[in-house]
């Protein structure tokens, strides 16, 4: 972000003053925005599956379980029209289409209306349980924030291109109380770019955002684990589970790829997300935790709270249900279903390791797995491995393992798709 200089060369105060400014009213307008996805979330949760106190899970099993159904059934009805008539009026004007944060990073201006709508409508079938993340729609509303001041402020493209993924990044930031993670997915991801430019904005804009948004996020890790303490037997494993691990992501992200490229393009998507939904709703009958955005089964598997079995079979239809949410038409992300379904398969792969050479705690297990499948779904090493950290409120101890498992997944990951994108055998 170059500053304006004076005839003399230095720096116009005018022009520092203005910048910080926006800055720190992309982190408040993000705050805002993730807290007010939190409270709309939350409150769905609760009126949907008559709960008051507790978490998203413990109200699931005190519901009826025909609760699971109806929910899903109202959500698939609600998403399809939806989403229908959204795509429907941005095919007929152009000017209304959705813009992801991507393109608006590149340039492309986020229609309000519109992106408000598409955000409203994710957090609407979320909260109703359907499968999939949320953390899109406050990195859309963050954007869209971000956005409009840029322009309304006069800044450069420049400068707008990396205050728009600032917002998003502070979004993020916001809804999961991720303050880090935030800022290094705004410069590792959608950036691309480690300068003083990028780096000071997004960490200012998160830092901001997730400290506005504790008005309604609750400050403590999203997910608790017990004490995990480093073993040589956790270090050997997590060399060899790496790439095993980073086959496995890369399959969910192609499935994922596939599904989104033959999703319906028009009136389909009134008969086709219904029908997933509710086959979703009937499978929640017997594994309630595939309900939701993924927190459910990634506790499950770091808690290790249920039969190893039962939660490896609860990972392979989460990801299922995942994959059908995305090829029925909803838009949403895979951030916590990545990290949910790499705590699962690393939870069944650490207790079959333990009984090879025992020692470590299977939590461990999960959360480095939880690691490195998101890293490789998100094709962005730093921001899985902080996120994780983040989510999980873990410290040191536990970081040579994770990193050695992140390095060996992600690089099969990039073997893996280079030689997709190549052809090379």
């Amino acid at each position: 972000m170059p500053p304006a200089r004076s005839a003399t060369g230095s720096a116009t105060p005018r022009w520092i003053v203005r910048l910080v400014v926006v800055t720190a009213l992309v982190g408040v307008g993000a705050g805002i925005g993730g807290g007010l996805v939190s409270l709309g979330l939350h409150a769905l949760q609760h009126f949907a599956f008559g709960y008051s106190e507790g978490d998203f899970f413990e109200g699931l099993l005190n519901a009826p379980p025909v609760n699971r159904v109806v929910a899903l059934a109202v959500a698939g009805v609600v998403g399809a029209v939806g989403w229908w008539a959204l795509r429907r009026w941005g095919q007929r004007s152009p000017a209304h289409a959705v813009v992801s944060v991507e393109q608006s990073v590149n340039g492309r201006r986020m229609p309000p209306v519109v992106t408000l709508l598409n955000a409203g409508l994710q957090v609407v079938i979320v909260g109703l349980g359907a499968s999939i993340g949320r953390e899109v729609a406050p990195r859309e509303v963050g954007a869209l924030w971000a956005g409009w001041l840029a322009e309304r402020a006069g800044l450069s493209a420049r400068e707008r291109r990396i205050l728009v993924a600032c917002g998003a990044g502070a979004g993020l930031a916001a809804v999961y109380n991720v303050p880090f993670g935030g800022a290094v997915f705004a410069v590792e991801i959608l950036l691309a770019e480690i300068s003083f430019a990028t780096v000071l904005p997004a960490f200012a804009a998160s830092a901001i955002a997730a400290l506005v948004a504790r008005i309604w996020v609750p400050a403590n890790p999203l997910y608790v684990l017990p004490e995990l303490h480093l073993s040589p037997t956790i270090v050997v494993w997590s060399v060899l589970a790496g790439p095993l691990i980073g086959c496995a992501a890369v399959g969910f992200v192609r499935a994922a790829r596939f599904a989104q490229a033959h999703r319906p393009r028009s009136w389909g998507i009134l008969i086709v997300m219904p029908l997933t939904f509710l086959a979703v709703g009937v499978a929640a009958l017997w594994l309630p935790a595939i309900l939701g955005n993924g927190r459910a089964l990634g506790q499950l598997a770091f808690a290790a709270a249920l039969p190893v079995l039962l939660i490896l079979l609860t990972t392979v239809v989460k990801a299922a249900a995942t994959l059908g949410t995305i090829g029925a038409g909803a838009a949403g992300g895979t951030l916590t279903p990545s990290l949910a379904i790499g705590a699962g398969l690393g939870l069944a792969g650490g207790a079959a390791w333990n009984l090879l050479w025992p020692g470590a705690e299977l939590p461990a297990f999960a959360l480095i797995a939880a690691a490195a499948f998101l890293a490789v779904t998100m094709r962005a090493p730093v921001t899985g491995l902080l996120l994780t950290m983040e989510f999980t409120g873990q410290g040191p101890d536990l970081l040579v393992p994770v990193m050695l498992c992140i390095a060996g997944a992600v690089a099969v990951g990039y073997v893996l798709e280079r030689t997709r994108v190549t052809g090379v055998a």
